[in-house]
């Protein structure tokens, strides 16, 4: 079957996703906070920039390289954090990674992910990224470090725009817990999702494998926004981030950028690079899109400049691109890719952000990344 008939879009996959895994999953990955209105905004401020389009150009293939914390990549384009994604689907971390490295592109390993960094290990490719959420205990910490660069993370990237749990209340709506408990309302949800409810049955409900050696062993099911992981986090401030500067051998990128003045505090800090973010609206409700903030920030740095939140094909990655990043990041679209289609979702999703840049890059007259125009604010 030619995937590319039947799923040419993310959004395709999404729908196919959310008829593939439980409500409660699906609660989980699609919902943001609040009345979701940062998340929506995401959406309406990537549909504001327009670029316009050249002619004359005569025929030619677009490069999509790029460079990125001294390292040539192939695409502009890697897999952003997400926790838990063993929820959307089996081995999803396994999977993701792979294919990955099978891309040449960034794989992003969250400290609350399904899969321990020691478990991933064999699957990593050269661009393996570790997001840490900033324990507290420095003894943690260090030895949090030590396993990510045992394993192969050659990236550190710190998260800060969660100070406190969010409260997601689609995600609370639905039930789930963590680690996840199977009520007989959840298991309702899971009789309907055959696919999804054998591949669990094989390989065993999800757990935050990462964090175990912390974490006492409890039987007590926490609510999914105040699990284990922020239990064990604190709320980072400057000083930390230097702390993590000098204890981390290799580049540290600090992921939830919205204000420009925070630039030049982490240039001095010594991080290598800045992540834009509003954590795709999961976090502050009146937050603003990120590509809003994204212009004031490349004004104020020179530090390469990761972008996400929002981003539903190859025209968002141009846009962001067109707007100062350097590089883009896609959490909820590769576990689209995933839960709709399996393993083989995410290398179809790969080649649909490949397509999707090259038809637009031709219309632009754009033979290289850097070619591309300036934006301007369609109305």
């Amino acid at each position: 079957m030619d995937l590319h008939s039947t799923y040419p879009a993310i959004a395709d996959l999404r729908a196919r996703a959310r008829r593939r895994i439980p409500k409660f999953v699906w609660e989980y990955l699609d919902s943001a906070t609040g009345s979701e209105a940062t998340k929506h905004r995401n959406r309406a401020g990537l549909d504001r920039v327009g670029l316009m389009p050249s002619i004359l150009h005569g025929e030619f293939t677009p490069d999509l390289s790029c460079t990125l914390l001294g390292r040539d990549l192939p695409l502009p384009f890697g897999i952003a954090p997400v926790g838990m994604s063993g929820l959307m689907w089996p081995d999803a971390e396994g999977h993701l990674a792979r294919a990955a490295a099978r891309a040449g592109i960034p794989y992003t390993l969250s400290t609350v992910a399904s899969q321990s960094p020691e478990d991933v290990a064999p699957h990593l490719g050269t661009e393996a990224w570790f997001q840490m959420y900033p324990p507290r205990d420095e003894e943690i910490r260090r030895d949090m470090l030590s396993r990510a660069k045992a394993a192969g993370f050659s990236t550190l990237v710190l998260t800060v725009d969660v100070p406190v749990a969010s409260r997601r209340e689609r995600q609370t709506r639905s039930g789930l817990t963590q680690p996840p408990r199977l009520t007989p309302r959840l298991l309702a949800q899971v009789a309907t999702r055959p696919a999804w409810a054998i591949g669990m049955a094989q390989r065993g409900m999800p757990r935050m494998r990462g964090l175990e050696k912390y974490t006492p062993k409890t039987t007590t099911a926490l609510s999914s926004t105040q699990h284990a992981g922020y239990l064990l986090r604190t709320s980072p401030d400057r000083d930390y981030v230097s702390w993590l500067r000098d204890a981390w051998e290799g580049p540290l990128v600090i992921k939830g950028v919205l204000r420009a003045e925070d630039a030049e505090p982490l240039e001095k800090r010594g991080v290598d690079a800045l992540w834009v973010s509003n954590h795709a609206g999961r976090q502050f409700d009146a937050a603003p899109a990120s590509i809003e903030a994204l212009p004031q920030i490349r004004a104020a740095t020179k530090l390469p400049l990761i972008f996400d939140s929002g981003v539903e094909g190859g025209l968002d990655i141009l846009r962001a691109r067109a707007l100062g990043a350097d590089f883009v990041m896609l959490g909820r679209a590769f576990h689209y890719a995933l839960a709709a289609l399996g393993p083989a979702g995410i290398d179809h999703l790969t080649d649909i952000l490949r397509r999707d840049l090259e038809a637009n890059m031709g219309q632009l007259g754009a033979a290289t990344l850097n070619d591309l125009p300036a934006p301007f604010v369609l109305d």
